[in-house]
């Protein structure tokens, strides 16, 4: 057994190997040790190999799932051997590989997160270029694409696999995040190949050829060279841990950077879209819009929301779809399809283990009675000639599969194949015979002995049953003298005889083979029953994508009907317009959230935000970007009105956070974060600046936001809010046109600040620092001497505008010639005092002040 288990052992020398040895499977010598450690199951020795002790450690067989679901969620894999051989026949019995357990290949509903998915991403390289393979293999959903190693990162948060391949001796390492990201495997090179990833996509899918499915250009030749090869490693790797072919990957699509609004790493974790800065899964956008009734509908709402679209055709269509769905307010269809919903199985994933043979009885009568429900969700769909029409075609059920399901399965089957009654009575004669001489073994009996009693005129006999003996008659010593001829003696005991006769002989080798039989033949009818359904897969993957739309469209119209969610308007013209719009997270947590509106258009491209810490800045500008992605992934928008005109990126750089692991500062990383959004940034692209400059001198934080904001606004040319501190920044505004100042509003009463949390035109006068630290419990001496220093500071610099520089060379007014006047004082000559408001006062001094300081000037 040992020689066994080392020859399997051999072929998976860096997984732990669970090898199946009766009731447990035990691991053994170093997978031993490991996994008592991993697991905290106890490590025990026994005999020798090599005369050293065997160290073992093992676990129940009907509690391996528990135990694989713990490793995988360490990023662990596992190997699984099972016996396969008669554990009645001679010599060990026969053990091999039946699967093999990764986090990127998992199929069991045990060790799948119900609402989200485990991709397994397959990575390979070229000249300047990544090519990118994605499976999903719980729903057989197959995506090709290629990057940039730049644009890794981005992609990878996009995608968040879990489980990534790489080849073995090229330097993609540095790009993949090591301990704090997913595992990695490592193959061979020659596993990643162009030419035998393109052959076994074409086996895979059917076709001859790929020209369907693959972009053509010369342009993009490298990066679809590097996907096929890419996918050749993923679709190896995939078919070698299920040990089978892969019969529901039947589609393949081939993601391009334009299909989705861009999302970078930082965006995306700065959105916290799916999780929060701090790594917790709620409160975020995803946690307040899943609502849905499904794993499904869950999943889908997942994907959408870090895929938004570009296509606004795509887009409107499921806005009509939400639309459709709130219907009146009284009557909102949704909520009735979400109580239909609520009912129905995960197809997806059941269909896929139909397609490997691993779908469980209980998973099968769940099928049964989703498609039993099909017909009364499609008649719940309302009217509407987009796409809940398409949904609802897509629902229709298989009548083949329906009828196999109806007919051959039990009505409440077991949950395990082993366990019995899964096929339904009725479907096969000798199933149900076999089941008789089980289940109707005691009338036999009583029949049979009130037969034995009339024959022989023994009143006494019994027909009884042990596990020793099996089944005897018994009859007392004084009447053993009348028993019949055809009775074999089988046991004497001192008061008694037990016999045997042909009749229960061949009843008892009947019986007592009836239910092992029973188990052998309804595991064929199972098996049969799999068979007959994997033709129905395809169909059952379309439901099952239908479902999750529908769901994650229901959704969104239940969330937009409890927080009065407004269809968004897209239009051709350059603009972005927001009335009343709300943070939509924070808005369901405070009270009296404030609404904001928003004008953005070619003449007002930079918005300088400015107001004090704990104002609202941060809040106000992440809610633009969230009701722009709300509305690019078919969502109404917490607003009320949005207007958007086209939009192909959002960038965010927001927050403090250094890297230590990278060797990184808080200031470093800020400025990488900028670099990046200064490098790809366009014209139509949303950008979020916050509080750039911070962690360096006042002087150097102020120069390179100043700089930082003229870039965007005169190269970039995006639409970006830029809020700061350095109120300096709000003479941009006298320089360029296409710039404005806004500001969070606050009141100040005496020592302490009240935050209005209001948007107003103009910048603001004070940032309210001293007056925060305050509210945050900083000691009061500290605060006193920090207002006598900010006094101290303020007196000084007035000096130092109003003293002249007493050691400048001064310039003999005879030979000086004439000079211009200053321009601060032309400005000034032009300005009638009575004619300006408060508002308009301020920003003329503003503008004085910058002149001022102008060393040209």
């Amino acid at each position: 057994m040992m020689q066994q288990y080392l020859g399997l052992k051999a072929q998976h020398p860096d997984v732990l190997m669970f090898f199946r040895m009766g009731d447990f499977y035990e691991l053994f010598h170093e997978d031993a040790e490991r996994a008592a450690r991993l697991l905290d199951i106890t490590l025990t020795t026994r005999g020798q190999s090599a005369g050293q002790p065997i160290r073992m450690a093992g676990v129940p067989h009907h509690a391996l799932e528990q135990y694989l679901g713990r490793l995988v969620r360490l990023g662990e894999s596992a190997v699984i051997c099972d016996q396969v051989g008669d554990p009645n026949g001679k010599g060990p019995v026969e053990r091999a590989v039946t699967r093999i357990v990764t986090p990127g290949t998992l199929t069991e509903a045990a060790l799948l997160d119900e609402r989200a998915d485990a991709p397994l991403l397959a990575i390979a390289s070229g000249r300047g270029v990544l090519g990118l393979a994605m499976l999903t293999l719980a729903s057989g959903d197959l995506r090709l694409g290629h990057t940039t190693p730049a644009e890794l990162a981005t992609e990878l948060e996009r995608l968040r696999p879990a489980e990534i391949l790489l080849p073995d001796d090229e330097g993609i390492d540095r790009l993949v995040p090591g301990e704090t990201g997913p595992p990695l495997r490592r193959l061979s090179t020659w596993q990643f190949d162009a030419a035998n990833g393109r052959r076994l996509l074409a086996e895979q899918l059917g076709t001859l050829d790929l020209g369907a499915f693959l972009p053509d250009g010369a342009e993009q030749a490298a990066g679809v060279r590097c996907a096929l090869a890419a996918a050749c490693a993923l679709l190896g790797y995939a078919r070698d841990t299920q040990r089978q072919a892969l019969a529901h990957v039947r589609s393949l699509r081939y993601e391009q950077a334009s299909d989705y609004l861009r999302l970078d790493a930082a965006t995306r974790r700065n959105l916290e879209l799916t999780e929060t800065l701090r790594g917790e899964s709620s409160p975020t956008l995803y946690s307040l819009l899943d609502v849905c009734a499904c794993g499904m509908g869950s999943r889908w709402l997942r994907h959408a929301l870090h895929h938004p679209l570009r296509d606004r055709e795509r887009v409107a269509a499921r806005h009509r779809a939400v639309a459709a769905l709130l219907g009146e307010a009284a009557d909102c269809p949704a909520n009735g399809l979400a109580a239909l919903l609520a009912r129905v199985a995960d197809v997806e994933r059941i269909a896929a283990r139909i397609a490997l043979g691993s779908a469980r009885p209980r998973e099968l009568a769940a099928l049964r009675d989703t498609l039993a429900l099909l017909p009364a969700i499609q008649g719940a769909i309302p009217a509407d000639a987009g796409r809940l029409e398409g949904i609802g075609a897509a629902l229709t059920p298989p009548e083949e599969a329906r009828s196999w399901l109806a007919r051959a399965l039990a009505v409440e089957p077991a949950a395990q194949v082993r366990d019995g009654h899964v096929i339904a009575p009725g479907h096969d004669a000798e199933l149900d015979a076999l089941r008789a001489l089980d289940e109707n073994c005691a009338e036999f009996l009583v029949e049979f002995e009130a037969r034995e009693r009339a024959r022989t005129g023994i009143g006494t006999l019994r027909v009884e049953y042990n596990r020793v003996h099996g089944f005897y008659i018994e009859v007392s010593q004084a009447q053993s003298a009348h028993v019949p001829d055809d009775y074999r003696r089988r046991q004497t005991l001192k008061n008694a005889e037990r016999y045997i006769t042909p009749e229960l002989k061949r009843f008892e080798d009947q019986a007592l083979s009836a239910r092992e039989r029973a188990r052998e033949r309804e595991k064929r009818l199972y098996e049969d029953l799999l068979a007959a359904l994997k033709p129905s897969v395809p169909t059952l993957q379309d439901i099952a994508r239908g479902l999750a739309e529908l769901d994650g469209l229901c959704a969104f119209a239940r969330v937009a009907l409890r927080a009065d969610w407004r269809q968004p308007e897209f239009t051709a013209l350059p603009l972005l317009e927001i009335g009343d719009g709300r943070h939509p997270v924070v808005a369901e947590q405070v009270q009296d959230f404030v609404p904001n509106d928003l004008s953005m258009h070619p003449g007002r491209r930079l918005l300088i935000v400015t107001g004090p810490n704990m104002g609202g800045k941060s809040t106000y500008m992440r809610q633009i970007a969230l009701i722009v992605l709300l509305a690019h992934c078919g969502a109404f928008v917490p607003a009320r009105v949005a207007r958007l005109g086209p939009i192909d990126a959002i960038y965010t750089r927001i927050g403090a956070a250094d890297d230590l692991a990278g060797g990184r500062s808080t200031f470093m990383v800020e400025m990488t974060e900028a670099a990046s959004i200064l490098h790809h940034a366009g014209p139509h692209s949303l950008v979020l600046m916050d509080e750039i400059g911070r962690g360096i001198s006042t002087f150097d934080g102020l120069a390179l936001a100043w700089a930082i904001a003229r870039h965007l606004l005169a190269r970039n040319r995006s639409y970006t809010l830029f809020s700061t501190h350095y109120l300096e920044l709000a003479a941009l505004a006298g320089e360029h046109p296409e710039c404005a100042n806004v500001h969070l509003d606050a009141v100040q009463h005496g020592q302490r600040v009240v935050f209005l949390h209001a948007v107003e035109e103009g910048p603001a006068s004070q940032s309210y620092g001293i007056e925060v630290a305050a509210l945050a419990g900083v000691p009061a001496p500290v605060l006193r001497e920090a207002r006598r220093r900010l006094d101290g500071l303020r007196a000084q610099q007035l000096a130092a505008n109003l003293q002249p520089d007493l050691f400048a060379p001064q310039t003999s007014a005879l030979a000086a010639a004439p000079a211009s006047p200053h321009p601060a004082v032309e400005q000034l000559a032009g300005v009638d005092p009575d004619e300006l408001s408060p508002r308009q006062a301020h920003e003329l001094l503003c503008r004085l002040k910058a002149l001022l300081a102008t060393p040209d000037a």
